[in-house]
């Protein structure tokens, strides 16, 4: 990703939480990821770090209509989703979606145990949730022009415990400076 782009998300979001009332913290950790794959249009995420304790993580996110967050999964944090603002939809899937479509399972859906299957699609308006469990598949986009997300998780080791299908796939992007930095990422040294 080019420096210009993540400043532009950067503003983007900003401007979006601030039109929808979401007052930042003094200081947010700012992560802009197009997951390594070069395409932030398409495969692209704005996140901010609201708080990492070690027993506890909350982030807030934004995305964009056509925006999509890879299918991965995690080993051992538990996070719930949440749209804060707009339409969001997640795919679900109980194990890796070549070996589990179709497969009944239940998952927490604002708060309530729901039957799905695996491969399903869940949508979420604002103020709704899923709770996603270790082993649990998931990709999620927004339905809307743009989307504020919420994240609630144990902690948080985003290096080691995301487990995308897609083994081209990077938490972390690559920025290329062709400008100077809007805000500090997480991943800038």
């Amino acid at each position: 990703m080019k420096r210009s782009e993540v400043n532009r998300a950067v503003r983007q979001a900003i401007a979006f939480f601030q039109k929808n009332g979401w007052a930042l913290p003094p200081s947010p950790r700012w992560d802009v990821t197009d997951f390594g794959l070069g395409n932030f249009p398409r495969y692209g995420l704005v996140l901010i770090n609201l708080a990492e304790e070690p027993e506890y993580t909350e982030k807030l996110l934004y995305a964009t209509k056509g925006q999509e967050t890879p299918a991965h999964c995690h080993a051992k944090k538990k996070e719930d989703i949440i749209c804060r603002t707009g339409i969001l939809l997640i795919r679900v899937w109980n194990g890796k979606p070549q070996e589990s479509d179709n497969q009944p399972f239940d998952i927490k859906v604002n708060g309530s145990w729901k039957t799905v299957l695996s491969g399903d699609t869940i949508r979420l308006t604002a103020g709704e949730r899923v709770t996603l469990v270790p082993g649990v598949y998931h990709e999620f986009y927004p339905e809307s022009e743009e989307c504020i997300i919420g994240e609630v998780s144990t902690a948080n080791d985003d290096l080691n415990d995301n487990f995308f299908i897609n083994p081209q796939i990077g938490r972390y992007s690559f920025i290329e400076e062709d400008e100077p930095p809007f805000v500090k990422l997480v991943s800038d040294k």
